[in-house]
């Protein structure tokens, strides 16, 4: 199978390390400067469960970039979609699937148009990564999960050739047959930890120990709760009692990776993120938490711009 990862960076740069150390046909669809740091430095993975490196590899650039793939590992920020998407076009073949590990939902209707349906899998990844200064991927927990399936639920050969390719890599890849609620629970969740994390400029830890910092994050949750039932796709009531546990943990040094991204003067994804949550807000729905949330990002986007 050869396997296009878009971006080197804490997703891309970890997945497709893994999967290179796993033996597997790996390409690095990068922009020139990683492209010449990777030549210089190779690829470097720390991690408490297992370092890796490996000199030069493989790796290409938009200019390049001249065949098609089996597999395309979409790995990029939701604000470089549009970006991303005109990149990998010469790599996607008639028999080319499309793995997205974007957060959120939206970019799934933009890779439609632009692919077909029948191209896009769905999936998600729950990892804590970052790239230093120096270009390492570091890994910053334990968890480091790639979930994928087919949206219609199905056990499709392209499915068994993915979970074949992953077999045995170091991270822990799962086929879902329910892939679409996978990701609305992810969004659930992240949007409530990304919109209280960024609004409040602390941890959920901190968050606990503020007069109505419970409530105001059960409040977000629910919100958010409430649009992904309005979409079809409620989260089960373990689901809600972890997100619940989670993100009322006192003494917890949680944080989205939003908010390392905002206070570093980064790309914030506010607009695919907690944007898209509060546009599919039902009528009715008190949303007052979401909307200070978005307002929020909106407006460090603006001062940053």
């Amino acid at each position: 199978m050869r396997i296009l990862v878009v971006g080197a960076g804490a997703i891309g740069g970890y997945f497709g390390g893994r999967l290179l150390e796993n033996g597997q046909d790996v390409t690095f669809l990068v922009r020139p400067a990683r492209a010449a740091k990777l030549a210089a430095d190779g690829l470097t993975l720390r991690s408490s469960l297992g370092d890796f490196h490996r000199d030069a590899p493989a790796t290409l650039t938009a200019a390049t970039l001249d065949r098609h793939y089996d597999l395309i590992l979409l790995s990029c920020k939701a604000y470089d979609l549009d970006r991303a998407i005109a990149d990998i076009a010469p790599a996607v073949g008639p028999e080319t699937t499309i793995l997205p590990l974007l957060n959120g939902m939206q970019h799934m209707d933009r890779l439609d148009e632009r692919f077909g349906a029948d191209r896009v899998l769905g999936g998600q990844c729950v990892i804590a990564a970052t790239v230093d200064a120096d270009g390492v991927v570091r890994h910053l927990n334990t968890s480091h999960s790639l979930t994928y399936g087919e949206r219609d639920g199905s056990e499709s050969a392209r499915i068994a050739s993915i979970r074949s390719a992953m077999a045995g890599a170091k991270f822990e890849p799962r086929a879902s047959n329910n892939i679409l609620q996978d990701m609305w629970d992810k969004w659930v969740f992240l949007t409530t930890l990304a919109g209280m994390t960024c609004l409040m400029r602390a941890s959920v830890g901190d968050i606990m120990r503020a007069p109505g910092g419970k409530e105001t994050t059960l409040a977000l949750l629910e919100t958010c709760r409430s649009v992904a039932g309005h979409a079809g796709h409620p989260p089960h009531d373990a689901v809600l009692a972890r997100a619940r546990a989670t993100l009322t943990e006192g003494g917890s040094s949680l944080t989205a990776s939003m908010l390392r991204d905002l206070e570093g003067g980064k790309a914030v994804e506010a607009d695919h993120v907690v944007g898209d949550m509060l546009a599919r807000v039902a009528p009715g729905v008190d949303a007052a938490v979401l909307r200070a949330a978005y307002a929020h990002l909106k407006a460090y986007e603006i001062r940053r711009g």
